[in-house]
């Protein structure tokens, strides 16, 4: 059997053209019911319906052979015995520092000012300021970052961005662009060669997927 780790929502709707591709659909919608394990049409293929932030660990641990991650919550998750073989080119926006409109984020960083920082992705943005050798005060809240600055409770936000209307409707802006993010195939090693006869046609057949979905 093998045990696909995927969140609900947008990345398993962008997911699923990939992965019919390779012949793998699931037999029912997940949102026609509260199952979290889904089966395929292929008989040894499954699918776990987790947390997003949760896809990294499930795989990790061995509980799934192989899920589809967001970059950003790789580089929160440690990545010790996950093997990321593709870019999975869907789930695309980007990690950015915003702040609100008149703040002077550039000469506050030059001015060695502790700032106050809200974000969910705490060990990201921890490494971000201290590559540029500043120590930040960071509060993680889990949702609706945007009310921060606008009550005082930080200085800026990191958060992803896509189109960037929900910022200008709170009368935030992007003030740094950190990364890129997109979504990430991810596979337990160990499963990789013990299963590598059903795995690795499967990455191979998703990866031809990914090219023909940039070319189009």
């Amino acid at each position: 059997m093998i045990t696909i780790a995927l969140s609900k929502g947008r990345m398993f709707e962008e997911s699923m053209p990939l992965l019919a591709a390779a012949g793998i659909v699931p037999t029912e919608e997940p949102g026609s019911s509260r199952k979290l394990i889904i089966p395929s049409q292929q008989p040894d293929v499954r699918f776990l319906l987790v947390r997003a932030t949760d896809v990294p660990t499930y795989v990790a641990r061995g509980a799934a052979d192989i899920g589809i991650a967001g970059l950003d919550v790789l580089m929160e998750h440690s990545a010790e015995g996950l093997y990321q073989p593709l870019d999975l080119n869907i789930g695309r926006c980007r990690m950015a520092v915003a702040a609100p409109e008149g703040f002077d984020y550039p000469n506050t960083l030059k001015g060695c000012a502790r700032v106050r920082v809200a974000t969910k992705y705490v060990n990201t943005t921890r490494r971000h300021f201290a590559e540029k050798g500043l120590h930040v005060d960071i509060i993680k809240l889990y949702g609706s970052m945007e009310l921060a600055p606008l009550v005082g409770l930080a200085d800026v936000i990191v958060d992803l961005v896509s189109s960037g209307r929900t910022l200008a409707e709170n009368n935030l802006k992007v003030v740094e662009e950190m990364m890129p993010i997109s979504a990430r195939l991810i596979v337990h090693k160990t499963a990789l060669k013990l299963k590598s006869a059903q795995l690795n046609p499967m990455i191979e057949y998703l990866e031809q997927a990914v090219k023909l979905n940039k070319a189009a």
